[in-house]
């Protein structure tokens, strides 16, 4: 047991290449951590670690090493909480990285819904653009919109839902614009769009029949909320999905055009650092699969 102890401790020294940062997610003090990590290479008589006042670097045999216990880690750890009735009773902390607009139009109604369901788990939740590093910080996943990670990958990706995209624009924005009856057309209207497509064409869709189009994008942005409310007050054409526009649509500030006509659905990756999941974050990820729309298409993995 005082080994497995010793690569539990390691293993997160090892994922984030800080004592202070690891000695904080387990709950320690960081002289303690060190002293542990010291234990240890005497006990296998080999050095795991190069450390300095300012950074932790692995030894080759210490990369090794990891790549090894890592997996025995989360092996032990699920057969622990399996052993404590986790799977039945799920508690503890769920940490959980989420675009911000995501969280708020979609997340937020399933979040209270899971907390109500399931009342000993807690949550952390870092909603926003930054890109967390699951290898180096202590989440047990991210909520990300597109594609998922490209191979090689050490990140395992589940997707939960699949957002269906459509063209907006404000009534009054589209009473002073050129007449717009096709794809074509958008090539003379100013757009609003969020995920940094400026100058790139866009593929539209209606039913079998497809079109590129060449277009630019006066607003290029990374909130959906924001391109929402900049064409909701008159500033362009927004690639938006029924769920985010859905309130603007009923007040008629915002009106679909091209009705015929969308953007490829766009799918919404959980993304964890490894298969082995706890009981609560498999019951989350399983959650959000059977509300969020598009479930139904969703590839289980």
């Amino acid at each position: 047991m005082q080994l497995l102890n010793y690569m539990h401790l390691y293993v997160e020294v090892a994922r984030t290449k800080n004592f202070r940062k690891a000695a904080d997610t387990l709950g320690m003090s960081s002289s303690t951590l060190s002293r542990n990590i010291a234990a240890l290479e005497k006990e296998i008589g080999v050095r795991l670690l190069h450390r300095s006042t300012r950074r932790v670097e692995l030894t080759e045999a210490g990369e090794a090493y990891f790549n090894r216990c890592q997996g025995i880690v989360e092996e032990a750890n699920v057969a622990h909480e399996a052993l404590r009735g986790e799977a039945a009773h799920p508690s503890g902390t769920l940490r959980i990285s989420m675009p911000v607009d995501f969280a708020i139009d979609y997340l937020a109604p399933v979040l209270a819904e899971f907390a109500a369901a399931y009342p000993l788990i807690d949550f952390e939740l870092d909603a926003g653009a930054r890109r967390v590093d699951l290898l180096a910080e202590p989440f047990d996943l991210a909520i990300r919109m597109g594609p998922a990670p490209a191979a090689p990958s050490t990140l395992v990706a589940r997707q939960i839902a699949l957002l269906e995209r459509h063209l907006y624009a404000s009534p009054a924005y589209l009473d002073q614009a050129p007449p717009l009856s096709h794809p074509e057309d958008l090539a003379h209207h100013t757009l609003c769009v969020a995920g940094g497509i400026k100058q790139e064409g866009w593929v539209l869709f209606n039913g079998a029949d497809s079109t590129t189009v060449p277009v630019a994008a006066r607003f290029s942005l990374n909130s959906m909320g924001l391109s929402r409310a900049l064409a909701a007050q008159g500033a362009g054409i927004a690639i938006l999905d029924s769920v985010i526009a859905r309130d603007e649509l009923a007040s008629g500030q915002l009106r679909r055009v091209l009705p015929q006509w969308s953007l490829a659905p766009i799918p919404v990756h959980a993304i964890t650092d490894t298969r082995l999941l706890s009981a609560r974050t498999r019951l989350f990820v399983d959650f959000l699969k059977a509300r969020l729309p598009g479930h139904d298409s969703v590839a289980r993995r």
